[in-house]
């Protein structure tokens, strides 16, 4: 296990800045996941930490050690591609023992850990296939066993799910998250996926135009958004403009600015009363009942079935809301039918306004 620490790193290509001054710290065994849109810096990010990119400032350590210039053969890293970079003319078990040959060991011994790894990634009886033979689920699976034969200490993927189909990618990721908390490697783990982070992350960090967003757990980042952009992006989320009216440790009161609903928040926030914020709901967090006494008066604009749940799509002071409450609950509300929204004040939140990511 290693701990991996990010200080002020930065990559510069030319004139464009893909990784901007980013500090952070990786825990020895953590699965920690790069997660935002495409362009946001994190392929850079992991291509830095496997010693593949220079950054233009900053460091890089593993533990005490500084490995900002070190080779990426002497930093015991493991890779898994994208496109999972297997060399088509070698075998199965020739792409897993191609790192151990090149690491100086015996023919003999580098088969039996390659047939090792094969067996541990369900792939044992397919050493001898060539890659074309295999499906891209096999294919993903020889990749992470090349990675892992090496017994890394941190384990670097690079978005290993994207070319597999959704059915496979859920019965992959859960099989991935067993291998790596076997092998003891701390992994960072690229992917735009929102619920592919959620499920397999111990924590994970949301980037934007190579700025850090946000760290923390997924329940964290995704209940407790530092801003607009790690809200909108980390789900979905009803952002509504509104002025702040009361604010401390025990929570808000905030006047929607369009509409003037009056809504209140148990969370502590560090806006002051007077400034911009923006209201932030989850729409599984809203209920749709009868308007009498809910905080929030609405019109269903449309209201879908969805098995598990309805969608509503709702006109709240003028804007467009969205609200997804489960199908036991009342309804179903049709077109054009007056209704109220209401939702527990501690999964309110109030964020610092933000033009940019609001629209």
């Amino acid at each position: 296990m290693a701990e991996v620490r990010l200080e002020a790193l930065t990559k510069d290509y030319g004139a464009v800045r893909a990784v901007d001054r980013l500090n952070m710290t990786i825990a020895p065994g953590e699965f920690f996941s790069l997660l935002g849109p495409s362009g946001c810096g994190k392929t850079s990010t992991l291509r830095i930490i496997a010693g593949l990119e220079a950054p233009s400032s900053g460091r890089l350590w593993f533990g005490q050690q500084d490995v900002t210039a070190l080779a990426p053969h002497r930093r015991r890293v493991g890779m898994v591609f994208q496109n999972y970079a297997l060399f088509p003319h070698l075998t199965v078990a020739g792409n897993v023992a191609y790192g151990l040959r090149a690491h100086g060991l015996s023919r003999a011994e580098a088969a039996r850990k390659a047939a090792a790894a094969l067996d541990r990634v369900a792939l044992a009886g397919l050493e001898r296939r060539r890659v074309h033979e295999l499906s891209g689920g096999q294919q993903q699976r020889v990749a992470l066993a090349r990675a892992l034969v090496l017994e890394p200490a941190i384990l670097l993927l690079d978005e290993p799910l994207s070319n597999l189909d959704a059915a496979l990618r859920l019965e992959t990721r859960a099989e991935l998250r067993r291998l790596q908390a076997a092998s003891g490697a701390t992994a960072v783990y690229v992917t735009h996926d929102q619920e592919e982070a959620l499920a397999v992350s111990d924590r994970l960090a949301v980037l934007k135009g190579g700025r850090l967003q946000q760290v923390g757990t997924p329940r964290q980042v995704y209940l407790e958004p530092a801003n607009a952009f790690v809200a909108s992006f980390l789900g979905r989320a009803n952002l509504a403009p509104a002025t702040v009216l009361e604010a401390g440790s025990d929570g808000w009161v905030a006047r929607l600015d369009h509409g003037g609903a009056v809504l209140r928040g148990a969370a502590p926030t560090d806006l002051a009363a007077g400034a911009p914020a923006l209201c932030c709901l989850r729409p599984e967090s809203l209920a749709v009942g009868p308007p009498d006494g809910a905080p929030l008066r609405a019109v269903v604009a449309e209201a879908t079935f969805l098995g598990a749940r309805y969608e509503y799509r709702l006109e709240v002071g003028g804007v467009s809301w969205l609200a997804t409450p489960p199908t036991a609950a009342a309804g179903p509300w049709p077109p054009g039918a007056a209704v109220g929204l209401s939702f527990d004040p501690a999964a309110a939140r109030l964020l610092p306004a933000d033009p940019e990511t609001a629209a």
